[in-house]
């Protein structure tokens, strides 16, 4: 498969939509190829219907591998309609999460295994691995003091979770980031944002040379 798969994570109030929005208008200036900016859970009809039903806050009975197997399915179906056939035509991809928002947050948070819920995204991703993963790091209560300052109309059932949730989606983030050092890089994200983006595209550029002039 060709083209370039880029992803952007973090734990929730990192930046992660705001990066990305003022990131890619400036790749999209030096790309040498189309750049397709999507989203986890997402992405397409199917997968867009299953977010609704993953992030609706009345679902507070949901088993925690229940949720990790719609994310998967979320992911396989966002994949099968967008991300991979983006991939065939050589396009970049930017993603906003992919599976090592799972692992972070099913697998370390929830409390399921990372490695048990990395087994379960094999299956759905068949493997696909991005080439570049931006990790915007924030400890919980700067992100969640931002969710609540920022965000008020847009609180999903994981943006309420207990502060311990969310101290464990970072340290699940930083043990992938340990396992992961080729692939994901670490930025600062309690910088201001137009640091967090230039430090974001200056690794892009770094990294993948070919597809950016």
């Amino acid at each position: 498969m060709q083209g370039l798969f880029i992803t952007v994570e973090g734990p929730d109030g990192a930046g992660k939509t705001s990066v990305i929005q003022e990131l890619v208008p400036r790749l999209k200036k030096i790309a040498t190829r189309p750049v397709v900016v999507t989203r986890e859970p997402g992405g397409s009809r199917i997968a867009e219907k299953i977010r609704q039903l993953i992030l609706d806050k009345q679902n507070t009975e949901m088993d925690a591998r229940t949720e990790a197997l719609l994310y998967a399915a979320s992911r396989r179906q966002h994949l099968v309609e967008k991300i991979m056939p983006a991939l065939a035509a050589d396009e970049i991809v930017i993603c906003d999460r992919f599976v090592d928002s799972s692992l972070a947050y099913q697998g370390a948070a929830r409390k399921l295994g990372i490695q048990e819920v990395a087994a379960m995204n094999l299956f759905a991703t068949e493997g696909l691995t991005p080439a570049l993963t931006l990790y915007l790091d924030v400890d919980s209560d700067t992100g969640l003091q931002r969710i609540y300052r920022n965000r008020q109309n847009e609180i999903n059932r994981l943006d309420v979770e207990a502060p311990q949730f969310h101290q464990l989606v970072r340290h699940g983030y930083l043990k992938v980031l340990a396992e992961n050092p080729e692939r994901m890089v670490k930025i600062d994200a309690r910088q201001p944002l137009a640091d967090v983006v230039e430090d974001c595209y200056d690794i892009v550029i770094k990294r993948a040379p070919n597809f950016f002039q």
